[in-house]
C-alpha cells in the first residue's frame, strides 16, 4: 500500500486540500508545501510509512522586521529546516533521481508551529486537516544550488552554548530527493501538482526548539552561513512574555525564528 492510501491520510488530505483550494479561491496565494512527523521514531510510533504532507501560503511568510503575536498559541515551537525550491514541475510516478533533477536550490528555513494537540495513531487525519500545526515560516535569502547537502553542518546555539550539531542534516528527515518525490507523488494522488517555484520545507533537522524563552524578556543573535554566498545572515529576536505583549520580533535579513543560533556552514 502506498503511504497516501492509508485511510486516515486519505481523510486528512482530502479535508486539508479542500481548505487550501478554498483559500486560493478567496484570493490567497500559495507558497509551497511542507512535510511533518517524519523523524524515524515518530513514524514508528504513529505507524506511518512516510512523512505526512501539508501546505504553505504566502501569508504565512514572515519577513525581516516582522513582529508576531503569540497570543492564543498553546505550544509554540520553532524548527530549523532545509527548504527546497523547485526548478520544474514534478508529477506522479516521481523517483528520487527525477526529484533531484527538478530541484533548483536549497536554503535554511525556520517553521513556526503551534503544537495544539498530540499526534496519535488515531488522530493524524485531524493533524493533517489542520495543516500539521503550520503557522508561519521564514526563508533565508542565501541559497545553495541543487539538492545536495554534502559538507553542510547545522548547529543550534542556546544562551551561548552549543545545544545541537549535525554533519548530516538529513539524519532526522530522510534524503531530500526522497522527500521531494514523496511530496510530488502524494499531491498527484489527490489531484494536485508539485510545480516549478514551489518551496518545500522538509522537516526539522534538529530536535524542536521552543520559540519562547521563559524569561520575561530576552534577545538572541542568530547567524546563518551557506556555501557560495558572501557572509552570514544575522537576526536578533526579542521576546516579551507579558500577557498583553506575548510576541516575538525579527530583525535582519529573512532567515529564521528560533531562541537560539542556527549556523549552517560548508565543512570544506
Amino acid at each position: 500500500m502506498n503511504p497516501w492510501d492509508h485511510p486516515l491520510i486519505k481523510k486528512g488530505m482530502t479535508a486539508q486540500l479542500a481548505t487550501r483550494r478554498a483559500r486560493i479561491a478567496a484570493g490567497e496565494k500559495p507558497l509551497g508545501w511542507k512535510v511533518g512527523l517524519g523523524a524515524p521514531a515518530t513514524m514508528q510510533k504513529l505507524g506511518l510509512a512516510a512523512p505526512i504532507v501539508g501546505f504553505l501560503m504566502q501569508r504565512a511568510l514572515l519577513l525581516s522586521g516582522s513582529t508576531l503575536s503569540l497570543k492564543g498559541w498553546l505550544r509554540p515551537v520553532a524548527e530549523p529546516e532545509i527548504a527546497v525550491r523547485m526548478a520544474s514541475d514534478l508529477g506522479a510516478g516521481a523517483t528520487a533521481d527525477a526529484a533531484l533533477a527538478a530541484v533548483k536550490e536549497i536554503f535554511p528555513a525556520i517553521e513556526l508551529a503551534d503544537l495544539d494537540s498530540v499526534p496519535t495513531p488515531d488522530n493524524f487525519d485531524t493533524v493533517l486537516a489542520g495543516d500539521i500545526f503550520q503557522r508561519h515560516v521564514v526563508l533565508c535569502g542565501n541559497t545553495r544550488f541543487g539538492g545536495g547537502t554534502s559538507g553542510l553542518t547545522s548547529r543550534v546555539i542556546r544562551r551561548g552554548t552549543e545545544a545541537a550539531r549535525s554533519t548530516n542534516p538529513e539524519a532526522l528527515t530522510g534524503k531530500l530527493p526522497d522527500i521531494v518525490a514523496h511530496v510530488a507523488n502524494t499531491l498527484a494522488a489527490f489531484g494536485e501538482k508539485l510545480s516549478a517555484g514551489d518551496v518545500i520545507i522538509t522537516g526539522s533537522i534538529t530536535p524542536r526548539a521552543w520559540s519562547t524563552d521563559r524569561a520575561s524578556r530576552s534577545w538572541i543573535e542568530m547567524n546563518v552561513t551557506c556555501s557560495g554566498v558572501s557572509g552570514p545572515t544575522s537576526l536578533r529576536i526579542e521576546y516579551s512574555s507579558r500577557p498583553s505583549r506575548r510576541s516575538i520580533s525579527m530583525y535582519g535579513q529573512p532567515s529564521s525564528v528560533v531562541p537560539a543560533s542556527w549556523t549552517w556552514t560548508n565543512a570544506g
